[in-house]
């Protein structure tokens, strides 16, 4: 892939030789719109980030500039590949909330945050019952996991955060590096070595627990490259959708110890992509469909 020719506002890099999409991504690298020139939409550029600068941004403004420099972001994003920091810093209402999912839906051309929670909510009371009938130690740590919701109420937000949880389980992958907590007065240094994933910040005098849920935590926040880049999501279930929807967005390999959880997701729940599954999560696609 052309990572080092392509310089921002100049000529890009030939196509030949970029990944080809592989997330059914429909809008993959799309051209620039008609009327413009990337000189053009590099001013539309400054200017988001001058609007993005003021106390109440517009989001009239702030929508208009996204859609019309969808292509520009692309071209930067999947060319030239820079690092996530220097993106916030050029395209800051990316990181939004609001733009997470339009910027999913440019790309995919699908509804992610409707889709994500319509699909997982329909799969939870089968997910749980999966869970409840694991033995040996995947058994041990799901049992840990539903335990907690068993003993309190069931609330769709606790049974979203148990499922999340619990798939990766499930699928074999190591959720230790990628659901991270840390105290409310930790420093930064405590996520500085993640690469990717959720940070859920609790209080000090949380009572702990094997495997703590922490349904009821200060803030949630999503790391990538060792920097926080969203914070104050409302729980842990918005910050996986969101983050998946980034791992588009910023053109993210999903995280290795979290490959299995995320094609999951894409290729199963979503519906996006190929339809040949690995044997590991086409034997838990039948199993959620029986």
């Amino acid at each position: 892939m052309c990572r080092s020719s392509y310089k921002w506002g100049q000529t890009r890099c030939t196509r030949n030789g970029l990944k080809r999409p592989k997330r059914y991504e429909v809008n993959y690298l799309p051209e620039l719109p008609e009327g413009h020139d990337e000189e053009s939409l590099e001013t539309d550029r400054k200017l988001l980030v001058e609007e993005m600068k003021k106390r109440s941004p517009s989001g009239t403004v702030i929508v208009s500039k996204m859609d019309r420099t969808f292509s520009l972001r692309r071209r930067e994003i999947v060319e030239a590949e820079p690092p996530v920091k220097t993106l916030k810093e050029r395209w800051p209402a990316l990181f939004t909330e609001r733009q997470v999912f339009a910027e999913f839906n440019r790309i995919a051309t699908t509804n992610l945050e409707n889709d994500f929670y319509d699909v997982l909510d329909q799969h939870t009371p089968r997910f749980v019952s999966i869970f409840k009938s694991k033995k040996g130690n995947v058994g041990e740590t799901l049992a840990e996991l539903v335990q907690q919701i068993d003993s309190q109420k069931k609330d769709v937000t606790a049974l979203r955060t148990l499922v999340l949880r619990g798939l990766p389980v499930l699928l074999g992958d190591d959720p230790s590096k990628f659901y991270n907590t840390c105290l409310a007065g930790d420093s930064d240094e405590a996520w500085a070595e993640v690469s990717v994933g959720v940070l859920t910040v609790i209080s000090e005098d949380e009572p702990g627990v094997p495997n703590d849920l922490h349904l009821d935590p200060v803030s949630t926040a999503i790391i990538i490259e060792g920097h926080i880049v969203m914070d104050d999501i409302q729980n842990l279930p918005h910050a996986v959708c969101l983050l998946f929807g980034l791992s588009y967005a910023v053109h993210l390999n999903y995280p290795k110890a979290m490959k299995n959880t995320f094609t999951f997701i894409q290729r199963v729940m979503l519906g996006l992509g190929e339809k040949k599954l690995p044997p590991k999560l086409q034997t838990l696609k039948n199993l959620l469909l029986s």
